[in-house]
């Protein structure tokens, strides 16, 4: 095991360090430091009696320490602690709340200088300090020290929280209580763990290549999506739930029907074939990101890797002569606007749009369950369980038309039980969780809705949650004595019902902690390295201009764009007409929190500010 050092700062009369280093093994160091000068601590025996203890032991005193200046005490190479420790921060006598956040700021922004980069920081706090809802009670933000936003300036997030128990440290006596050598009341005490964000990085669109006939293409991918393309989850050496989740159905699957597992090709659709989609949901071609080819002629080796993406395995190769005439360009036709003709190309809104290729294949097997899963991206609304990036997996079973009835319930009956199943498998004795599936009927008959009605996120918190689709409508031309059953499920969704994960942005994180929660195949109860992130409110209005239609749904795309997935909620609040002029004016609030890095009001006030800038250029309205 390697050697580990800790750091104790503001120790009072090193009751604390004298206990902890009685738990400590061999291969652990200690620092403890304390802000006062050795002589105005001469004369207190108990103080002398801990020091001499300490120094025993081989640990190392430092005097006249500050903590909002660690960096100043300790030489580089002597820096790189493992954990830091700060009991019951106080400014002393009589400080307010406010005086006491600016001591807590300081104090994480000085750690950011000595902490090794996987360390901790532990801050213990009086009850209801912190201002999390792991106080009970819990105080009101404004009247807390904001802890978890205290530390966001130094870029930490609280990832575990517990309480103080002096019990364990026999002989530990807590002083310091307004600037006096009097106890603070520590029942109800937190520990609170800190550990280091992942920065914000201003990433930037890629450029994609692609290859239609003998010519390369390049596409700009939608700003949006950025760090959501070719992520692998699915793939063969991934342990991401997602997977974990897909391969469990499919072997659940596996033991009441005969699989034929096909490979997911490209989400790039052009328009033509992109119109199959409206036979199984007329809207959902509303719901895709279009993006534009220009003819690429560069030699691909010699383009800037950062920005450079080649999805080999991502996207496929169309042939010239499936395109639709007016995407065709003559040979000998001068591409003057770079643009490929006049052809649309979609990135996949979902995977229906497989159906019809499935099922009129020659090799097409019926009474066997095929089964496709990849990843596909709408423009939507923001909300907690909608997401513009997910992975759907896709079950297609044909069978003879007079086995239509049977055959559409064992399928039903077969996923319901495996469903229910997984639903269950990270529930803890005692849990107040609950969860059970159902089929929901749309009016045609020929349509389902798969619901999973959840109290998964809380016991006041019951949810309907619509997790896939299943129709029996589909027909092909080739095998046209077979009826088919078609099953799309939204494998982000399920994933977060089975590990109680209740925001959908964790599953996309690039922090390697949240896969350190998982083994691959197994379902094990997820614990978040992200404990009660902060959020920030800010309003925005604007005049709308009456040449133009505004588009929510772009606004709310336009929002997630800009803050980088840090918006979580888009609320309208009103709408005024102005009675001279009759322009109209609409108002939302929005509501910003991160669920895996350090977000700060700064942060929020700078992207809100982008936002205004971006609204007037792109939606071609008038912030107020």
């Amino acid at each position: 095991m390697a050697p580990r050092r800790l750091l104790l700062v503001g120790e009072g009369n090193f009751s604390f360090a004298v206990a902890l280093s009685e738990t400590l093994d061999p291969n652990t160091s200690l620092t403890a430091t304390c802000p006062q000068r050795s002589a105005d601590l001469a004369r207190d025996l108990v103080v002398r009696e801990n020091l001499r203890r300490l120094r025993e032991r081989g640990n190392e005193v430092r005097f006249g320490v500050d903590c909002t200046h660690l960096a100043d005490a300790f030489e580089p190479q002597d820096r790189e602690f493992d954990r830091i420790y700060f009991n019951f921060p106080h400014c002393g006598r009589k400080a307010g709340v406010a005086k006491n956040r600016e001591l807590l700021a300081k104090f994480f922004r000085s750690c950011a200088d000595v902490l090794a980069e996987d360390g901790e920081v532990h801050v213990a706090l009086c009850r209801g300090q912190g201002g999390t809802p792991a106080d009970k009670p819990m105080r009101e933000w404004h009247n807390s020290w904001q802890v978890v936003a205290m530390a966001a300036l130094g870029g930490f997030i609280l990832s575990d929280v517990h309480p103080f128990n002096c019990k364990a440290l026999p002989g530990y006596k807590c002083t310091g209580y307004r600037s006096q050598d009097k106890s603070f009341h520590i029942e109800g005490a937190l520990n609170h763990i800190f550990t280091r964000s992942l920065p914000f990085e201003s990433l930037q669109p890629r450029i994609s290549r692609i290859k239609l006939g003998d010519q390369w293409f390049s596409f700009l991918e939608p700003e949006v999506l950025v760090g959501k393309l070719n992520r692998g989850f699915l793939e063969a050496p991934s342990c991401h739930p997602i997977k974990t989740i897909n391969e469990k159905l499919i072997a659940e699957l596996g033991k009441a029907f005969p699989l034929k597992r096909l490979k997911c090709s490209s989400p790039l659709l052009l328009q033509g074939d992109a119109s199959v989609l409206t036979s199984h949901n007329p809207d959902i071609l509303s719901t895709a990101f279009w993006v534009s080819l220009h003819e690429d002629n560069s030699n691909f080796e010699s383009l800037t890797s950062g920005i450079t993406q080649y999805m080999e395995d991502f996207l496929v190769s169309f042939s010239e002569l499936s395109l639709p005439k007016s995407a065709r360009r003559d040979s000998k036709e001068e591409a003057h606007e770079g643009t490929f003709g006049q052809a649309k190309v979609c990135l996949r809104p979902s995977l229906l749009v497989h159906i019809q290729a499935v099922i009129q294949a020659p090799d097409f097997l019926p009474g066997s369950l095929h089964i496709l899963s990849g990843p596909v991206f709408q423009r939507c609304c923001i909300s907690p369980f909608t997401m513009p990036a997910f992975h759907e997996t896709l079950y297609i079973l044909g069978f003879n038309k007079n086995l239509k009835d049977s055959c559409v319930q064992s399928l039903l009956d077969h996923l319901k039980g495996i469903l229910d199943n997984l639903l269950t498998q990270t529930w803890l004795e005692g849990s107040e969780r609950s969860s059970s599936v159902e089929f929901v009927f749309q009016p045609t008959g020929e349509r389902y809705m798969i619901t999973v009605k959840s109290q998964n996120f809380g016991p006041d918190c019951v949810k309907d949650l619509i997790i896939g689709s299943v129709t029996t409508s589909a027909t092909s031309v080739i095998h046209k004595d077979q009826c088919f059953v078609c099953v799309c499920m939204n494998l982000d969704l399920l994933a977060m019902l089975v590990w109680d994960i209740s925001d959908w942005r964790m599953l996309w994180t690039s922090d390697s902690r949240f896969l350190k929660n998982f083994a691959p195949g197994k379902i094990e109860p997820f614990k978040s390295y992200s404990l009660y992130p902060p959020y920030y409110v800010h309003d925005i209005s604007f005049w709308l201009d009456e040449k133009k239609r505004f588009d929510e749904v772009e606004f709310h795309t336009l929002a997630r764009a800009v803050s980088q997935d840090t918006v979580i909620s888009i609320q309208f609040l009103s709408r005024f007409q102005h009675p001279k002029t009759e322009q109209v004016s609409l108002c939302y609030r929005l509501t910003y929190q991160t669920c895996d890095k350090a977000l700060t009001q700064k942060q929020v006030a700078s992207m809100q500010s982008q936002l205004r800038k971006e609204i007037q250029q792109r939606l071609h309205v008038t912030p107020r």
